[in-house]
């Protein structure tokens, strides 16, 4: 998975001819580009344990009289935030490193995380509690995404929980050119709990687990074949094996118990954030290719709101030729249904179309308007790419209007 927090844009823009309900006109397209920034501290000079001290000390060092360790704070009842581990002075330190950072130099980054948090957390608090899964979980969507599910890393990992594409289709996410679902808070969630919560029976630790979910339950697999292949597991080898796991790895747990801290009480830290919208919804089906416009129209709400409901719909419509369920806000549904079937098949749709001129091809005409090549070929299912027309009108479909 990975770990970035999202922030600049980069815009493209271009003449086109806009359509909307068979009527055309020329609008100057502005396409919105996310993108994320990694944030990191500097690494502290601390001491690391010899990752072979797990082959003799571990089951000493998960003893209650290990002398560097000091006692829980009063808190709700958490087996990761209270594990003794997290109190080891190589943990603690880093996580009070993540405090200061956060309400230092990110404090404005973290007060809009936990102002996001405040619109999704129900949801994913409903999932956990129905797994029976660790609350401070909850928290991991901040170390994760900063709580934006358009968050995109430098790696490819997307939306609240980073996922990769090819971990989000083994688990059973749609990842293509029109639907990601891995930006879809109410699919992605309990697949995300899930992986975890796989991770948490295979190693025998949630300290383990998350390293597995950051850096690949393989590759932490063979770390502890290398270095600790006869100890007990346990969060005891999160710690032993700290010199030897990737660096972001390193810095994942202290991350979630930082962000946790402040995140259980910000008023405390000086935060003050924000209520966002609750991310409440109802569903109903959309039989063909429709643009959230029209979606929005026939729902009698604004299109914003169908967007911020349906962050999974990369290009702004619903694929052609199938049925798809799409997110209206609560008490809306009727409406949607009544209105929608006034609407003409023509009428659903509202697209950019480009005239194709001389020696254009899909490569240039995708890059002219930030669209990848393959969202205009989704668009544009009849047209063969080697044998484009002069005077040929393509289909170009828009980005949504709404960001992060």
């Amino acid at each position: 998975m990975g770990r970035s927090f999202p922030d600049a844009c980069g815009r493209v823009s271009g003449p086109a001819r806009w359509i909307r309900g068979g009527t055309a006109f020329v609008v100057l397209a502005v396409f919105v580009l996310p993108t994320a920034c990694a944030v990191t501290i500097p690494d502290s000079p601390l001491p690391v344990l010899d990752p072979q001290v797990a082959l003799f000390l571990g089951p000493a060092l998960d003893s209650d009289q290990s002398p560097f360790l000091t006692p829980p704070r009063e808190a709700p009842s958490d087996v990761i935030l209270d594990s003794r581990w997290a109190r080891h002075p190589l943990i603690a330190e880093r996580t009070h490193r993540w405090i200061d950072f956060w309400t230092g130099a990110g404090a404005g980054d973290f007060t809009r995380y936990l102002t996001r948090m405040t619109s999704y957390a129900s949801l994913i608090d409903a999932d956990i509690s129905a797994g029976e899964l660790p609350s401070s979980l909850r928290y991991l969507p901040i170390v994760e995404s900063g709580y934006s599910p358009s968050a995109r890393s430098s790696a490819g990992a997307v939306g609240l929980w980073q996922f990769m594409s090819g971990t989000a289709r083994e688990v059973g996410l749609a990842v293509g050119p029109l639907i990601d679902e891995r930006r879809d808070p109410v699919r992605a969630t309990p697949k995300a709990l899930g992986v975890l919560s796989s991770h948490r029976q295979r190693f025998g630790s949630w300290f383990l687990a998350l390293a597995a979910y950051n850096a690949g339950p393989g590759r932490i697999s063979r770390l502890l074949r290398r270095h600790a292949a006869l100890a007990p597991l346990g969060d005891s080898l999160y710690v032993a094996l700290y010199g030897v796991l990737p660096r972001e790895t390193r810095d994942f747990i202290p991350k979630l118990l930082a962000a946790s801290e402040l995140a259980r009480s910000p008023e405390r830290y000086g935060f003050r954030p924000e209520s966002g919208p609750l991310f409440r919804f109802e569903e109903v089906t959309v039989p063909d290719a429709t643009s959230v416009d029209v979606i929005a129209r026939a729902a009698e709400v604004s299109q914003d709101l169908i967007e911020a409901l349906n962050p999974q719909l990369l290009r702004g419509f619903t694929p052609a030729n199938q049925e798809t369920l799409v997110r209206v806000p609560p008490g809306r549904g009727a409406a949607f249904r009544r209105n929608y079937t006034l609407i003409s098949a023509e009428e659903r749709v509202s697209f950019l179309e480009h005239k194709v001129a001389s020696g254009e091809t899909f490569g240039h005409i995708a890059l002219r308007y930030g669209v990848p090549v393959d969202v205009l070929r989704a668009a544009n299912p009849t047209v063969q790419p080697r044998f484009l027309q002069i005077g040929r009108w393509l289909i170009v479909p828009r980005a949504p209007t709404s960001g992060e």
